[in-house]
């Protein structure tokens, strides 16, 4: 039987979207590598500070030195943008090796911050502030120099950043964590909204083994010989 004039159309149209190739979906982060030593750490903490924090939730992503493809444009230009930590809500809460937006939904970054260095510090407060506030549109945007400690933080209103009043620590609050970040022992750290830190793995274990030692140390006093 012929097709008619409506079926003919829907035909060649879905013959036309079939040949068009689209932006692929799965593509490798290509960051170069981390300057310092530090930069490595800062990142890796920050990373498992929030997973920790948020254990219990399924509904974020938080990486790091990984690259975010936006558009077709930045591909061709191989003009990439990897935070060096960020943070998506909303999200599914899974392994990725990039973060590639029109596969996520349109899915831009709720946080960012940026380490600063005396190689990217003019990029990150000028170039890539500009395309987080203007074609990311994140919510906040970080940055912290670990050599001066230096550290602001800015909000997206009204399509400009504002820069984030600092605590009488120095601290800012960050409305997308509903944490406070802050400088401690020279890190960038996290704080809850009662201003108490949140403990690395590391920290967490060393509290444990000191309440563990006075535990013994007051049986030992009351003659009791702890077992080992």
């Amino acid at each position: 039987m012929a097709l008619s004039s409506a079926e003919d159309t829907s035909a060649l149209l879905a013959d036309d979207i079939a040949d068009i190739e689209f932006p692929p979906s799965d593509l490798l982060s290509d960051e170069p590598p981390l300057e310092t030593d530090f930069h490595r750490d800062q990142i890796d903490l920050l990373i498992r500070l929030l997973k920790w924090w948020w254990r219990e939730r399924e509904d974020f992503y938080v990486s790091g030195n990984l690259t975010i493809y936006y558009n077709e444009r930045q591909l061709k230009s191989r003009d990439f943008r990897g935070p060096d930590f960020f943070v998506v809500l909303g999200t599914q809460k899974k392994d990725r090796k990039s973060w590639i937006v029109w596969h996520e939904e349109g899915q831009y970054p709720n946080v960012i911050v940026e380490i600063l260095s005396d190689k990217t510090a003019v990029v990150d407060k000028g170039l890539k502030k500009q395309l987080y506030q203007d074609t990311f549109r994140t919510p906040e945007y970080f940055w912290f120099d670990p050599v001066s400690l230096g550290f602001k933080g800015f909000h997206l209103q009204n399509g400009q950043y504002e820069e984030i009043a600092p605590t009488q620590e120095g601290r800012l609050w960050s409305r997308q964590l509903e944490l406070y970040l802050g400088v401690h022992e020279r890190k960038l750290r996290l704080f809850t909204a009662d201003n108490i830190l949140i403990p690395s793995p590391e920290e967490r274990v060393e509290e444990m083994e000191q309440t563990i030692e006075r535990l013994r140390e007051q049986l030992r006093s009351q003659g009791i010989e702890p077992e080992s």
